[in-house]
């Protein structure tokens, strides 16, 4: 199955509107309901769910909060909803000079929409992502928690301090600490002074080397893939820089699984490369929030459901 998308139009924009893909977490009970009211985008989930080989629609539709929760469901089915919100975009304005990024899972998607990969290898990949790093969050009872608030240099010696790991530098005033629920907790009870540790609904210590395992599993699944250099601005979880070699990046999907997410230091490159908007592909929300708080000024519109599909549009048409 050939699910390759690639945006029409190549001309360079003026201004910077960066596409950007949410990671674990974003997803809500029903929420692709809408989505699936289209019946190209019902068959396009069908065959990302032959291919991740997870029931997308059914859990887009039907699973309540706990079963969409699993990570083996969860991490597909984002990737999923992203790349067709993309697909969905594609159609009603030019995307060929936008810039691209996906936080933590969704640089599968981004991975898609940047034509590094082929749609059904993405989600082929993160079929096989999210089922290993379930199977390594069995192995120790682990967890992690946001510390929203607080000084930088504060949050990051508390999180040292307890014995654990900053997993995610969200920016915007949040990080994510990971490691057993122990530490977890004596953080919570010592919290870094102005900030708030909130635990998080998921599985495992993620990109932490609790997630060792699963990097192995991914590797031998990306020998198979072919991996293409990405048409449009791509950057990368590692370090915040834009990546040009898709080689590379898809070497950078696989190592990310044990190592920290620096959206902070993507935002940046966004700023450095000019970042006029933002379009915050479903299911949207989490990264509009950070991008207000981090990216004061910039526009941001967080597609949910096909209707938001015009103020993206717009905000496209506004700047071309």
């Amino acid at each position: 199955m050939n699910m390759q998308f690639r945006p029409p139009g190549s001309e360079k924009l003026e201004h910077v509107i960066v596409v950007v893909c949410p990671g674990q977490g974003s997803q809500t009970p029903g929420f692709l309901t809408e989505w699936l009211a289209d019946p190209a985008a019902r068959a396009f989930i069908e065959l990302a769910s032959e291919r991740a080989g997870v029931d997308l629609a059914k859990h887009g539709t039907e699973s309540d909060a706990d079963t969409i929760r699993d990570t083996r469901i969860a991490q597909p089915l984002i990737v999923a909803a992203s790349i067709l919100a993309w697909r969905a975009l594609g159609e009603r304005a030019s995307l060929g000079s936008v810039g691209i990024a996906g936080h933590s899972v969704g640089e599968f998607a981004a991975a898609a929409a940047a034509g590094v990969l082929d749609s059904g290898d993405a989600l082929e990949l993160v079929g096989v992502r999210g089922r290993a790093m379930a199977e390594a969050a069995t192995r120790a009872e682990t967890g992690m928690s946001a510390v929203v608030g607080g000084t930088e240099a504060d949050v990051l010696a508390k999180i040292a301090e307890h014995g654990l790991t900053a997993a995610n530098r969200n920016g915007g005033g949040q990080i994510v600490a990971a490691g057993g629920i122990e530490p977890l907790a004596s953080l919570a009870a010592d919290a870094p002074r102005g900030a708030r540790v909130i635990p998080l609904q998921v599985a495992g210590a993620f990109h932490t080397d609790y997630m060792a395992s699963a990097v192995p599993v991914l590797a031998s699944a990306a020998e198979r893939v072919t991996a293409h250099d990405p048409v449009q601005p791509l950057w990368s979880n590692a370090d915040g820089a834009l990546v040009t070699s898709g080689a590379r990046f898809v070497e950078l999907l696989v190592s990310q699984i044990a190592n920290p997410v620096h959206w902070d230091a993507c935002m940046e490159g966004f700023q450095q490369a000019g970042i006029t908007g933002l379009i915050e592909l479903a299911p949207a929300g989490a990264l509009t929030g950070i991008a207000k708080r981090a990216l004061k000024g910039v526009p941001a519109v967080a597609v949910k459901t096909p209707a938001d599909l015009d103020a993206a549009a717009e905000l496209l048409a506004d700047i071309s």
